[in-house]
């Protein structure tokens, strides 16, 4: 390995020389504490910039190793230092001068959620920190005596004062460790006791803004109603008293304003942990848990929505349906499907973004169309059946219809961010009720396993993937979207895609599988898009862009074709379990700006990758 003084040297003898001499400071480099590697350097100032590493090893670093013994635990660290880290390295940002990017130091930027991430890796023998730096530049002229300043001067105090274990506050570290020992507690509590969710008393759950997704200050504070109310004696923050929503049908009422949909949305949220502070801590819900709407336009690839949809005027087949621009209540219904073949232990639904025809159907109009006449069977005729054949819980907000009181095996009312339980007169309500809606429905049968995404398929590119030699390059690298913009290309190779992971080309060259993420909400490969704005689980960009080098990767591989929907998940998974997020990258070095995504939004993105 070089030494720092090999790097330093190298960026005098090529300062005020044409940028693209940078390039030959790449590789790995000795600074005695720890290893500073530029794993890639930028084509000019303007463009995203230069890719870096530090490692440090683990005899360095000095942090104990029980604080990152098991999963949960090695999470909230690398968070923890990554949070930190971020935060030194932005004392610095655009302190070095020059043209462009020049000087630009940042790294991922974590939201409320405790997610594993590239950007921060606790391994089995050190920890690496990825993050960018802007190679300073005037014009398009090294500007060498900039980026030493950057590193050799503002990065290693960076480095020791985050990740040098003496360095840091350890009674902060240590509550960091023992919050996410008891958010696991709670979670396994969860399983134990038969619960959905569990909502700690105290919690903040409404949010600052629309935008943003930290605590409203003055909001009032979670109090759970007695007859929900449970302790959980947890590990270090000891009892703990709150809501415990029990698997079976909950249903949440109320008046309008009242803080409906933001319990809703705090259940939902409650599948992952969240970090001090942020009022949603102690609100764990079961990680297998969907969020599931009307989605007006989606796509749907071969899904068996017979469940709920069958005998279509027009002879269509529902048990094997697909359809480019589905209606609210047909993308409803295919979502539910989906969930079951995600594993889904819970579906949270919002009456607000549901398809009323999906949901329920009223008495009157029942009468007047009958029920041979009508192909959907609504989901309150479902609902039963799906928790008690397939254990699958349902937590609904529902404020217009009191249909599914019928059903509901606890009932809550919010009033003024309040919960009561009104269980107990919500049946007496519906003893005494004159006349009772239609809760089931005959033929109750699960999907049958083995879903692919393009049954019979030719195994050759059609349409969007088949791209011409003469065609622009529109997800060229232009500067934009820094951390976001990716070209793929697996270990720097050039790959596309003809069924098989190639793109033939007229000039028998191939050509690569482009990745473009736009947000959280949607990305390009090669020039099919993919929209992600109605999986709302989705809690991070960096989640969005690691969904679309995994779509990348099924291609490359030929897995939407030989495999079943199911398989390609698991194989997903078995390569992240076997090298990380690094098994995804789309370049011979693992970059920044990937966040690992649940599985059941891998589905998600599957079931809407019209490719």
């Amino acid at each position: 390995m070089k030494r720092s003084l090999d790097l330093k040297r190298l960026l005098e003898s090529i300062d005020h020389r044409s940028y693209p001499a940078y390039k030959d400071t790449r590789g790995a480099y000795d600074f005695r504490d720890y290893t500073l590697s530029i794993d890639h350097v930028q084509g000019d100032p303007f463009a995203s910039p230069s890719k870096v590493s530090v490692i440090i090893s683990h005899r360095n670093a000095g942090f104990p190793a029980e604080y990152f013994d098991k999963p949960w635990k090695k999470t909230a660290l690398e968070d923890y230092l990554l949070r930190c880290f971020s935060q030194e390295i932005s004392r610095f940002n655009f302190k070095a001068r020059g043209s462009g990017k020049s000087g630009l130091i940042a790294t991922s930027r974590p939201g409320q959620e405790i997610l594993p991430r590239t950007a921060c890796e606790i391994g089995k023998n050190d920890i690496t920190a990825r993050f960018e730096i802007g190679f300073p530049a005037f014009g398009r002229t090294i500007n060498s005596g900039e980026l030493i300043r950057i590193l050799f001067d503002f990065l290693p105090g960076c480095v020791r004062n985050v990740f040098f274990y003496k360095n840091r506050d350890a009674q902060e570290v240590r509550k960091r460790i023992e919050l996410s020992e008891d958010q696991e507690f709670i979670r396994q509590e969860l399983k134990r006791l038969n619960l959905v969710s569990f909502a700690g008393d105290g919690s903040i759950l409404p949010r600052e803004t629309g935008i943003s997704d930290r605590p409203m200050k003055g909001s009032v504070p979670f109090k759970s109603p007695e007859s929900l109310k449970i302790t959980l004696n947890l590990p270090f923050h000891g009892p703990l008293s709150g809501m415990a929503i029990a698997r079976g049908i909950t249903l949440i009422v109320g008046g309008g304003y009242h803080g409906k949909s933001t319990l809703l949305k705090a259940l939902e949220s409650g599948v992952y942990n969240h970090i001090a502070g942020d009022g949603r801590e102690y609100v764990i819900t079961d990680d297998t848990a969907i969020k599931l709407r009307a989605e007006d336009g989606r796509s749907i690839n071969n899904v068996d929505i017979s469940l709920f949809i069958r005998d279509l005027p027009n002879k269509k087949d529902t048990t094997r349906f697909s359809t480019a621009d589905a209606s609210g209540s047909t993308s409803q219904a295919a979502a539910v499907i989906e969930g079951i073949e995600a594993g889904a232990g819970a579906f949270l639904i919002d009456e607000d973004t549901s398809a009323t025809n999906f949901m329920l159907r009223d008495d009157l109009m029942q009468k007047i169309v009958s029920r041979d006449k009508e192909p959907i069977t609504p989901f309150i005729e479902r609902a039963r059946d799906l928790y008690e054949q397939a254990g699958i819980s349902t937590v609904l907000v529902a404020g217009s219809s009191g249909a599914y009181f019928f059903i509901a095996d606890t009932v809550i009312q919010m009033d003024s961010y309040r919960p009561a339980d009104i269980t107990p007169l919500v049946r007496d309500a519906c003893e005494k009720a004159a006349s009772k809606p239609e809760t089931s429905a005959p033929g109750f049968s699960l999907p049958k396993p083995g879903r692919k995404m393009n049954p019979g398929g030719t195994g050759r590119a059609t349409g969007v993937f088949a791209l011409r030699s003469d065609e622009k390059d529109e997800t060229a690298d232009t500067g934009s979207d820094s951390t976001l913009s990716q070209n793929s290309g697996t270990s720097g190779k050039h790959r596309g895609f003809n069924g098989r992971g190639r793109s033939e080309r007229t000039s028998g060259r191939t050509e690569r599988i482009k990745v473009k993420v736009r947000g959280k909400d949607s990305f390009q490969v090669a020039k099919e898009p993919v929209d992600l704005r109605f999986v709302e689980q989705l809690a991070d960009s960096e989640q969005t862009a690691a969904l679309a080098q995994m779509v990348r990767f099924c291609l490359e591989k030929g897995l939407l074709e030989q495999l079943t929907v199911r398989e390609c998940v698991d194989t997903l998974l078995k390569e992240y379990g076997s090298r990380g997020l690094a098994a995804f990258s789309d370049s011979s070095y693992c970059a920044m700006g990937l966040a690992l995504p649940r599985p059941q939004e891998i589905y998600a993105c599957l079931n809407r990758f019209r490719g």
